[in-house]
C-alpha cells in the first residue's frame, strides 16, 4: 500500500498546477520529469522556483537520527513542517518511531501514505474526526494513534464521539508550559482531574504525559529545564498513583526545534517507571532547517560537538526591474516566500552561469509577487539576473509550494517533493 501510494505521486501530470516547472514538461508525469535529471538553471525551470538541496536534506535527516539515537530518544518528527509523505517515509527509514501531526486533515494524509504511528500534538474534540480515527483503528490493528487531552470537558466530548469504538483511543495529558502559554493543563491538581476523567471514560486510555517547551514564557535554559522536570515529575506522580497500570510503555513527550538539547538532558533523568518510558522527541523544522529563525535558535549552536544542521531551501527569483541605483525588484513575494518570522535574505546572484555572493543586496520588503531589494554601491545587479534567497521558517516555506524540486549542488534535479496542505 505504501509503495503504491508513493508511486502514484510520480504518476501525476506536471501541467500548470505546479509553480516553477518547465513549461515544455507539461505533458510529462512527475516521474518522467525526474528521470530526465534536468538542470535547475539551464533546462527550462521558470522563476520563481523553490528548490531543496539534495545534499543538505540528507545531512539534516542523518543529523537528528544520530542525535536521537545517541540520547536514547524515540523520534516522531513533526510532519506539519513539510506535509510531504515522501519526507515522512525518509524520516521513518532513518529510525523515526512515527510522525507527529497537529490536525485531523494531516493525519488523513499520513494514513493515506501508510504511516502506522501518529502522535497528534493537539487536543481533538471534533466528533467526525474522532469517529474516523476509531474506524482507522478498527480497520488496521497496527495503527497507533496518540493525542493530547487538557480538560474534563474535552474528555467527555471525546468519549461521547467514540461511543461503540472497539479500541480505546490513547491519550496523554498535556501540561501547559506556563501561565499565558498555549494549550495544556495549568496545574498538577488539574492534570489529576483530567486523568481521573480519562480513567472514567469508556473509549479512552491514558498512556502518558506531554507538552511543548517552546511555549515556556521568557524561555531560557533554566526555565525550559525547570518545566521539563515538572513534566517528568508529573509522569512519576501518575505512575506512583497507578494511573499507568497495565501499559507496555509510558509516553513522556516534548521537544520542538529550539530546545531538543534540554529535552535530551532532562529526559535522561527519567527514573525507572512501572513500564519502559517512551521518551518521544518531536522536532520538525530540522528537515530543511533555515537561514533565519532556526539558524539562530538551533540547539546545535549550544552543543556544536553534537552535530549541526544546514539550510536546505533556496528560492530562486529573477530581477525584473532596476528603477534606480539603490533599488531593484525581483519576481517572488508573499505568495512564494516565508515572511512571518523574518524576511528572505539575498545570498547569491547568478548571471551567465556564474554564481557569486549577493554583496550589497538586501530584501527590505515583500509584495504579493515582488521582493523589494535595496542595493548599495557594491551591488552588481542587472535585470535578468537570478537571485537566490535564503528563507526563514520552514513551516511557512513548504506550504507555498505543492511540488518542490530537489537539486544537487550542480543544479541537477533528482527528485520532486509533493506537499499536501
Amino acid at each position: 500500500m505504501v509503495l503504491d501510494a508513493l508511486a502514484r505521486l510520480a504518476e501525476e501530470r506536471v501541467g500548470h498546477r505546479f509553480k516553477g516547472l518547465p513549461p515544455d514538461a507539461a505533458d510529462l508525469t512527475v516521474g518522467e520529469l525526474a528521470a530526465q535529471r534536468r538542470n535547475l538553471f539551464t533546462d527550462g525551470f521558470t522563476t520563481p522556483v523553490l528548490a531543496l538541496s539534495a545534499e543538505r536534506l540528507e545531512h539534516n535527516l542523518a543529523a537528528l537520527e544520530t542525535y536521537a539515537e545517541r540520547h536514547g530518544l524515540a523520534f516522531a518528527p513533526h510532519g506539519k513542517t513539510s506535509m510531504a509523505p515522501q519526507l515522512f517515509h525518509r524520516q521513518i527509514e532513518r529510525g523515526a518511531w512515527g510522525i507527529t501531526l497537529a490536525v485531523p486533515h494531516q493525519v488523513r494524509v499520513a494514513r493515506e501514505f501508510g504511516v502506522e504511528r501518529v502522535f497528534l500534538a493537539n487536543e481533538l474534540v471534533d466528533a467526525a474526526a474522532l469517529r474516523w480515527v476509531a474506524a482507522e483503528q478498527d480497520a488496521d490493528p497496527a495503527f497507533r494513534f496518540v493525542c493530547y487531552v487538557d480538560s474534563v470537558r474535552g474528555v467527555e466530548l471525546m468519549d461521547a464521539a467514540l461511543d461503540g469504538a472497539s479500541r480505546p483511543v490513547d491519550v496523554v495529558v498535556e501540561l501547559a508550559a506556563g501561565e499565558g502559554a498555549r494549550t495544556g493543563v495549568r496545574t498538577e491538581a488539574e492534570c489529576a482531574a483530567v486523568a481521573d476523567a480519562v480513567a472514567g471514560a469508556r473509549a479512552l486510555r491514558l498512556v502518558g504525559v506531554a507538552g511543548y517547551e517552546g511555549e515556556v514564557p521568557q524561555a531560557d535554559p533554566e526555565r525550559v529545564r525547570a518545566w521539563l522536570r515538572r513534566l517528568v515529575a508529573l509522569a512519576v506522580d501518575f505512575d506512583e498513583a497507578g494511573r499507568f497500570a497495565g501499559l507496555d510503555e509510558i509516553v513522556v513527550s516534548a521537544g520542538g526545534s529550539a530546545w531538543f538539547d534540554a529535552v535530551a538532558d532532562v529526559f535522561a533523568e527519567v527514573p525507572e517507571l512501572s513500564a519502559p518510558a517512551l521518551k518521544l522527541l518531536r522536532s520538525g523544522a530540522y528537515v530543511s532547517h533555515d537561514d533565519g529563525h532556526y539558524q539562530r535558535l538551533t540547539p546545535f549552536n549550544r552543543v556544536p560537538g553534537e552535530g549541526g544542521l544546514e539550510p536546505a531551501f533556496r528560492l530562486w527569483t529573477q530581477v525584473v526591474s532596476r528603477p534606480s541605483a539603490e533599488q531593484a525588484f525581483s519576481n517572488a513575494g508573499k505568495r512564494d516566500a516565508a515572511y512571518d518570522l523574518d524576511l528572505p535574505v539575498a545570498q547569491v546572484v547568478r548571471r551567465d552561469g556564474v554564481e557569486r555572493p549577493a554583496t550589497g543586496i538586501e530584501v527590505t520588503g515583500l509584495s504579493d509577487q515582488h521582493a523589494w531589494l535595496r542595493t548599495s554601491s557594491e551591488a552588481d545587479l542587472e535585470v535578468g539576473d537570478w537571485v537566490g534567497l535564503g528563507l526563514s521558517h520552514p513551516c511557512t516555506s513548504f506550504d507555498k509550494w505543492a511540488l518542490i524540486p530537489v537539486a544537487e549542488a550542480d543544479g541537477t534535479v533528482v527528485d520532486y517533493i509533493r506537499t499536501f496542505f
